[in-house]
């Protein structure tokens, strides 16, 4: 079973630092996926580039050093996915940020989707027919 970890805005911000209020809170989910990484389960890791523009984490600056550590890859605005995301965007009235999480959950091809969020609720609406798990940052 193939696995996708999706960051939020919220969840990217509290990584760029342990002066962050929730650091330790997302830094604990990420030491259970890498435990689950450890025991052979396939488990990608993943911001949504809108996500990380809204989130301010720009990879060249050198106090992204923690964040870029992590093996999170961006998964690109590209023109299928802001197709996806204008739908979102258009449908709920979510930031073009969330709109890109949304269009990245629903099109994700793994089995299993789960959503570091600050904002359950957004996620909730924006997942669509897909079964995502909210872990609430």
């Amino acid at each position: 079973m193939s696995h996708l970890v999706l960051f939020d805005n919220e969840a990217v911000q509290a990584l760029s630092g342990p002066a962050q209020a929730k650091h330790r809170r997302v830094l604990a989910h990420l030491d259970v996926l890498a435990g689950r990484k450890m025991r052979g389960r396939p488990v990608r890791l993943a911001v949504p580039t809108a996500v990380r523009v809204e989130a301010g984490w720009d990879r060249t600056d050198r106090r992204s050093v923690l964040l870029n550590c992590l093996g999170l890859t961006d998964l690109s605005l590209d023109s299928p996915a802001a197709d996806r995301a204008a739908g979102v965007r258009s449908a709920l009235g979510v930031s073009v940020a969330d709109a890109h999480l949304g269009a990245a959950m629903t099109a994700a091809p793994e089995d299993r989707v789960t959503v570091l969020s600050s904002d359950p609720a957004d996620v909730r609406r924006m997942s669509g027919t897909k079964n995502v798990v909210v872990v609430t940052v």
